[in-house]
């Protein structure tokens, strides 16, 4: 047991001694240059999830979770992911070769959470929910420390359920130690990003560590759902209203909610303030829901998708009202 607490300590030291590292060679590193559909200043370096995934591999070896399956295979669809995603921060990488890889990274994954021949459409939710969790994590990383505040209230809301279940929880607080050292330097005014490498990979290991608690009965599939539904909501909303507008989905853009709560004036602190206060929210609900009242996990899932639904539905209440009085 003693162990499961090393680990997060472990992971905060190896992440603040990397993060430390890439400040003094910031220079060398990848930066992200302002843009049409960008929301920061100046260019910023965009190499901070390597901190993140050193930091979360030290406390990880410190005290490994509970996994299905040999850890190779966990390592290898993990590894891959961050490869291709830091190499796409270096000097860009189709986005077919990058799905390709989330792809077989998915499919690895489910692969080891369930027996293929016997059940398939299991197997292929699983490999979506991985690959769509790894996309929609990055979608979101656009606004100063929003996916660094989601991954260290997601991982350890999961360390928390672990806990409760009884099953090792060191893995999951020590990914969301390893997070606490760049969050604070991007927190707003941002001086590193994560870049594709932390946000990708965070978004991958949320998605498919969530399924492997789900399939070891540690919690059911409806809690890892609320936990990120901050992150879900958005992203998934935003993806159907633009694939309806007949808009190219594969094409960066400005039209998360996030992104247009930035824009009517809340700025990156208060569009922090607000989504932290909705990622509390939503995992405090998720954890006394699974605590109190696991039998009604649905319900809370339709009430809390439908809290999300309602505040987007200001956002956008409030976009149209600033467009049409020509601000």
């Amino acid at each position: 047991m003693i162990w499961q607490s090393v680990a997060p300590a472990v992971a905060l030291a190896a992440a603040a001694a990397v993060i430390a590292l890439l400040r003094h060679h910031a220079r060398l590193l990848p930066h992200s240059t302002p843009n049409a559909r960008t929301l920061h200043q100046g260019d910023v370096p965009r190499a901070g999830g390597i901190a993140i995934l050193a930091g979360a591999l030290a406390g990880v070896l410190v005290a490994p979770p509970a996994l299905p399956g040999p850890w190779g295979a966990w390592l290898a669809a993990m590894a891959a992911v961050a490869a291709v995603s830091f190499a796409d921060d270096v000097r860009g990488v189709p986005v077919l070769l990058r799905l390709a890889v989330q792809g077989v990274a998915a499919l690895i994954v489910a692969g080891q959470l369930v027996a293929l021949p016997a059940t398939p459409l299991a197997a292929l939710a699983i490999a979506i929910a991985a690959a769509w969790g790894a996309n929609l994590f990055n979608f979101m990383d656009g606004s100063d420390g929003l996916a660094a505040s989601m991954a260290v209230i997601g991982f350890g809301s999961y360390a928390i359920a672990a806990a409760f279940a009884g099953a090792p929880w060191g893995a999951y607080a020590a990914i969301a130690a390893a997070v606490v050292p760049f969050l604070a330097v991007n927190r707003p005014p941002a001086a590193m990003f994560m870049g594709d490498v932390g946000a990708v990979t965070l978004g991958f290991a949320a998605a498919a560590l969530g399924a492997a608690g789900s399939v070891r009965g540690d919690w059911p599939a409806w809690f890892p759902v609320i936990v990120f539904m901050p992150f879900v909501a958005d992203a998934t909303i935003t993806l159907l209203l633009r694939a309806l507008r007949a808009e190219p989905v594969w094409r960066a853009h400005r039209s998360h909610f996030y992104q247009r709560l930035n824009t009517l004036g809340a700025g990156h602190r208060g569009t922090l303030a607000i989504y932290a206060a909705a990622m509390l929210a939503s995992s405090t609900f998720a954890l006394a829901c699974l605590a109190l009242a696991p039998a009604h996990g649905l319900a809370a899932l339709a009430i809390v998708a439908f809290a999300h639904g309602g505040g987007f539905t200001l956002i956008d209440y409030h976009c149209r009202k600033q467009k049409g009085a020509g601000l």
